[in-house]
């Protein structure tokens, strides 16, 4: 179904992917974690004994930090939240980074003064994504429902993220993978596309 932007007044976004042009290498990310090839990242760690998954836990976020500095904006990026914050639309971050390294990204693609710190939720915020629960701490924070909001990304565990807590969902599909179509209201393959719909 088509998204009604005009009941839209909070958007919520994902960020590596979908503000930011996708950097991680997760296959080399696991590696160095001696983590197995498949499964979770968070979950494989969160399962390890406590001590051990405390020392997980610091060595990802070492690793993730070396990507934030080196990060860059997604085309349209800029555009779209200037777009949004001239109409006053409250605008949030919702990452499975951590809210530390998830402020060094946005500095690092000069995105950083469009959101509020506290409307920025990492995953020691919330249980992460594909939990609804950063979501709906926005929406409480906001006063808001569900049903003024929309939740942006360019994995199922966002748009499952936004399912779960009731939104509307933005497949950002840079790469025209047409993979989570089936879990989102709109589907669009460049963030300049949905500049247009925004803007309408």
């Amino acid at each position: 179904m088509g998204i009604d932007w005009s009941q839209r007044e909070h958007w919520i976004f994902d960020m590596d992917g979908t503000l930011t042009i996708a950097a991680h290498d997760f296959p080399a990310i696991r590696a160095e974690l001696g983590l197995p090839k498949n499964g979770d990242i968070i979950q494989v760690i969160d399962a390890l004994p406590a001590p051990e998954a405390a020392a997980k836990h610091r060595q990802l976020a070492e690793l993730e930090l070396d990507y934030a500095r080196r990060s860059r904006a997604q085309p349209g990026a800029e555009q779209l939240l200037n777009e949004l914050r001239a109409r006053g639309a409250n605008l949030g971050i919702l990452t499975r980074n951590n809210c530390e390294n998830a402020l060094v990204t946005l500095e690092a693609c000069g995105l950083l003064d469009f959101f509020a710190t506290d409307c920025i939720l990492g995953r020691e915020s919330a249980e992460p994504k594909p939990s609804g629960a950063g979501i709906e701490l926005l929406l409480r924070k906001w006063e808001t429902r569900a049903e003024q909001a929309v939740m942006l990304g360019d994995f199922r565990y966002d748009l499952e993220a936004g399912r779960n807590a009731g939104t509307a969902t933005v497949y950002v599909d840079i790469d025209d993978e047409n993979m989570w179509t089936h879990l989102a209201d709109w589907r669009v393959c460049s963030l300049s596309e949905l500049i247009e719909q925004v803007a309408r």
